[in-house]
């Protein structure tokens, strides 16, 4: 999976899912199973007997941009839409501003409604092995 910039990950070098799927179908037969939650990230599978189940993200082969229903806060007060988001916004200043949970529900909200992180979407149009378009923040920095 790619989870930034550093780990010098290449499409050429992906498995895609529906390969590991069929893999695991082969030995241990599988039942797709319908999504939990909406904007669920996981395609999830039972094995036929009943034992388990297993999922498989699909971000790369498959993106999921348009139903994503996630964002996540660093450290640093920065809300990040997307994992591979060129940028965050500012949320920080807002809360030592003493701005109200009404305040922040507003700007949280306005964010959403403006979101256009497409990346997963965009790079399945990049040339294999070319690169993110743009500098991106790391997944391990907002806890992919």
């Amino acid at each position: 999976m790619d989870v930034g910039a550093t780990n010098g990950w290449r499409m050429h070098e992906v498995m895609p899912s529906s390969e590991v799927i069929a893999l695991i179908h082969s030995e241990l037969p599988l039942v797709p199973l319908q999504a939990s939650n909406p904007g669920e990230t996981a395609q999830r599978w039972a094995y036929a007997d009943g034992s388990g189940e297993v999922g498989v993200i699909s971000s790369v082969t498959q993106a999921f941009c348009q139903d994503c229903n996630r964002a996540r806060l660093s450290t640093e007060g920065q809300l990040y839409l997307c994992l591979f988001a060129s940028q965050g916004y500012d949320l920080r200043s807002l809360v030592r501003g003493g701005a109200s949970d009404a305040d922040l529900a507003n700007a949280i909200g306005h964010i959403w409604q403006q979101r256009a992180d497409r990346y997963s979407e965009l790079r399945s149009q990049m040339p294999a092995d070319q690169g993110a378009p743009v500098k991106r923040v790391e997944m391990s920095y907002i806890g992919g």
